[in-house]
């Protein structure tokens, strides 16, 4: 792959469009990487934050009903009068399941085998909450080593009507809209707190471009590296050279180091096998995309995410450490363009978090 290509796949993963994965450069030892199936050797979670944030005309009469409890999520709103509030809410669910019955929590739920990310998001929001739906950026990514991964949207509704005690099943009871600052009790898990403040602070400043999963097929739960080495304004990416040069991709491995390293150990693994790692600093920034189809059994995932290579004691050290063996080497990415994109990436940290 001439430098031009390799300018191509870069531009491309940093515009979150994703590229096929063909091949991997680093897997588990000893182990040969299986073939994913939900349900059976990884479970995907999906998990929604609708904000609603509109100007609502202020209700003349009785104090409307708390959200949620009879269906009309702000209750009667009787006559309006020539005042406004400003709405700061959030959509929550009432739990059914036996173990958490009568706490709330966000629309979310497992994926199911041939289903793509957003439509089990859409799926679960429908069973969930009546509303279809429609997201806008991925939030963040959570991890608990690649068996379990769940994957956090902001999303908006487009239509249904939301769900009321009269309608509850084995989904959920009900759900309704609550302030941000006074939401029902008891919450199933205050996970969800950090998910609704990341939400509201995307909305008042996006961190990162909005970012959706590509459909694009994987058999495997693996990472494709943009890992960078900086000084002052240039920049190098490391390039994998096996068949022709490409930005390198690590499988995750599912024996139990790797589970409980969580899937940063796949990266780790990969440099350390062209890098001399005790003197260098290693940080994953975040997710710049993410790949995944759900058809024809390809239940497999690739993160592409963005790394880090600093020395710990930069000293004069103005170029990057020397790589080990034939199979990769640093590129020095001269297109002004994508080095102004990488640059601005890394400085304001302009990725989609992912969180153990």
């Amino acid at each position: 792959m001439a430098s031009e290509d390799l300018a191509g796949a870069l531009a491309a993963v940093l515009g979150g469009r994703g590229l096929r994965v063909q091949s991997y450069d680093s897997g588990p030892a000893g182990e040969t990487p299986a073939q994913v199936r939900l349900r059976k050797n990884v479970c995907y979670v999906v998990l929604a934050v609708f904000l609603n944030e509109q100007v609502s005309v202020r209700p003349s009469g009785p104090p409307p009903r708390p959200p949620g409890l009879a269906g009309n999520p702000g209750g009667d709103r009787g006559h309006a009068r020539n005042s406004h509030r400003f709405l700061d809410e959030v959509l929550l669910i009432q739990e059914a399941k036996k173990e958490c019955r009568g706490s709330w929590y966000l629309p979310a739920g497992r994926m199911e085998p041939r289903e793509t990310i957003v439509e089990a998001l859409q799926r679960e929001v429908k069973e969930e909450a009546g509303l279809q739906c429609e997201p806008l950026t991925l939030l963040s990514v959570e991890e608990r080593g690649p068996s379990w991964i769940r994957f956090v949207f902001l999303a908006r509704p487009t239509g249904g009507i939301l769900k009321t005690p009269k309608e509850a099943d084995a989904e959920s009871l009900q759900a309704g809209w609550y302030p941000r600052t006074s939401l029902p009790t008891p919450l199933r898990a205050h996970d969800i707190l950090h998910l609704i403040e990341l939400a509201a602070q995307y909305r008042q400043q996006a961190r990162h471009p909005l970012l959706l999963p590509q459909e694009l097929p994987c058999s495997l739960v693996c990472q494709r590296l943009v890992a960078t080495f900086t000084s002052v304004q240039t920049v190098w990416v490391l390039v994998g050279t096996v068949g022709m040069p490409h930005l390198p991709i690590t499988s995750c491995g599912f024996a139990p180091i790797e589970q409980r390293g969580g899937i940063k150990m796949a990266v780790l693994r990969l440099l350390q096998e062209c890098l001399t790692l005790h003197h260098l600093a290693v940080e994953t920034k975040g997710l710049l995309g993410l790949q995944h189809l759900g058809k024809d059994q390809t239940d497999g995932i690739c993160l592409n995410v963005l790394v880090t290579v600093a020395f710990r004691n930069p000293g004069i050290q103005n170029e990057p450490p020397k790589v080990r063996g034939e199979n990769f080497f640093w590129w020095k990415v001269v297109e002004e363009d994508l080095q102004s994109q990488l640059l601005q990436r890394l400085q304001e940290s302009s990725v989609v978090p992912i969180n153990r």
